[in-house]
């Protein structure tokens, strides 16, 4: 009976001199408890040794699979040719079945061999006598690496951390740069205002300043290198009728060092930028195109590394940068911000202000996509990335033109649809509608009579009273009636009843009287 083991180094293959101590399970391990024990019931029949580190890694991604490695069929092979009939002892099931399909040998896995293996790695230092312990640990050490990398599908080649130190260089050149600019035009502005207002350009500006150094020489200096020539001409009649003061040679040699660092930062950092956009291709070809090197290295930086940025989920990213405003508005209950870092995507930047942040989140769905093809994809392609790119363009075309335009359907279905949906701009006032009031019964408005006058049937139909309007009337007929009995009743009581007193004359009022007699006194 033969066991084989594996180890970093290659296969070994022992012989079991003593079968009945396997089936002593729980014992077993006293019989590996010393070295010369274990030679005893183990002895090394063969050992195929592995030429390098890449042998290695197939062997293993083979056994991990449950699939046969070439050393280990050629071994098996060589094996068979002297005992045929003798079983194989393996330590996975997988690898014992195709052992089994294809070499036709008898494997055995059980409870007795996972102890057996256990007690050999114990002492596999002693039984494989030939190999040093320093070159076991080496070999060990350097397929585990291997094996882990084939695992994850992680190639050296992409590495992020470049991607986010570029990054972040370029920032802080930025910064220096825009520093240097300022203390620059501030400098040199005592001597030639009006230079800063003609020449807008910053590298144009620090060129200018080294080739012709004080604003005496700007007449016959030549500028067409630098600068067109109308703003050359511009410059050459802005210094002849300059109100800058004096300066010395010393202070303007001063002045030219700090325009000799800034171009040499400037020509760094597009070396630099050139750099990170190779990079970035390499890298993130698809998120590279969907926003840019320059936006898609700062997500990258921002979130860590691109494995990093590939777990974050889309609305993360749409937001990615603005944590701050992000977290206040949180505090406040008020409106969360709708973009971070994406915001400086050329495809949010076509979009207008009530678009972008509609787009911006369109932009990081697809985004977030492209990053989990960069990070986890075998192919380093970015045709998912331009396919997303042309999709979001159509989307922002249709975003701006609005809902003129469908996207599914046809022209006569869309023809059918404004036929039936649309509504008239024409809006006709009705009177009616100011009435208050509850008035049972209302007139007809002028609409309705002309929808009546165009619709004879329906005329006939509004013109037939119903049934309450036959009610009320007859209600009015028996009122009628009662009223008629109530008179013929008054006028027939005043012949029973006695007869009233006739009214007497009007006697005039004491006050007449008064005035009569007054009028009699003036007479």
């Amino acid at each position: 009976m033969f066991v084989l083991y594996e180890t970093p180094a290659g296969y070994a293959i022992f012989k079991l001199m003593d079968e009945k101590k396997l089936e002593q399970v729980d014992n077993l391990y006293l019989e590996f408890e010393t070295p010369e024990k274990a030679n005893k019931l183990l002895k090394l029949k063969h050992f195929e040794k592995f030429n390098d580190t890449t042998e290695a890694l197939a062997a293993a991604t083979a056994a991990v699979e449950g699939k046969v490695a070439k050393p280990l069929k050629k071994t098996l092979k060589k094996l068979l040719i002297d005992e045929v009939q003798a079983p194989l002892l393996v330590a996975d099931a997988k690898l014992g079945t195709a052992i089994k399909d294809k070499l036709s040998v008898q494997c055995v896995y059980n409870t007795g061999v996972q102890e057996l293996m256990r007690c050999i790695r114990q002492q596999a230092d002693s039984l494989l006598g030939g190999l040093p312990k320093k070159e076991m640990t080496a070999m060990a050490l350097g397929l585990a690496h291997s094996l882990s990398r084939y695992k994850l599908k992680f190639s050296p080649d992409k590495i992020d951390t470049m991607i986010v130190q570029a990054q972040c260089l370029l920032d802080d050149l930025d910064k220096e740069l825009n520093n240097y600019m300022m203390r620059a035009r501030e400098w040199y502005g005592w001597h030639f205002p009006e230079l800063g207002k003609i020449i807008t350009d910053n590298i144009a500006f620090v060129k200018t300043i080294k080739l012709v150094g004080t604003r005496d020489n700007m007449a016959a200096a030549d500028l067409s290198d630098i600068l067109p020539e109308d703003v050359e001409e511009k410059v050459k009649e802005a210094a002849e009728i300059s109100m800058g003061t004096e300066i010395s040679e010393e202070d303007v040699m001063n002045i030219q060092c700090l325009c000799d660092e800034i171009i040499s930062i400037n020509d760094y950092r597009t070396h630099l930028y050139d750099y990170l956009k190779a990079r970035m291709m390499a890298m993130a070809p698809n998120l590279t195109v969907l926003v840019g090197d320059t936006v898609g290295a700062r997500l990258i930086a921002h979130a860590g590394s691109l494995i990093n940025l590939a777990k974050h989920p889309s609305s993360t990213v749409q937001i990615l940068g603005a944590e701050k405003a992000l977290f206040r508005a949180l505090k406040t209950k008020k409106d969360t911000p709708k973009y971070g870092l994406i915001y400086h995507a050329q495809l949010v930047g076509q979009a207008s202000q009530k678009n972008k942040g509609k787009m911006s989140r369109s932009l990081a769905a697809k985004a977030s996509l492209a990053t989990r093809v960069d990070a986890f994809g075998e192919e380093a392609t970015f045709e998912l990335g331009a396919a997303h790119k042309v999709k979001l363009e159509a989307r922002l075309r249709l975003l701006e033109e609005g809902n003129m335009r469908k996207l599914s359907g046809t022209g006569k279905a869309k023809a059918k649809f404004e036929k039936y949906q649309a509504k008239s701009e024409v809006f006709t006032y009705q009177p009616e509608a100011d009435n208050t009031l509850n008035v049972k019964k209302r007139k007809h408005s002028v609409a309705e009579e002309e929808e009546e006058s165009s619709s004879p049937v329906k005329k006939e139909v509004k013109e037939e009273p119903t049934e309450e309007e036959a009610e009320l009337k007859s209600e009015k007929k028996k009122k009628k009636k009662k009223k008629q009995k109530d008179e013929e009743t008054t006028e027939d009581e005043p012949k029973t009843e006695p007869k009233a007193e006739p009214e007497p004359e009007e006697t005039p009022t004491p006050a007449k009287k008064k005035k009569k007699s007054k009028k009699e006194q003036q007479e």
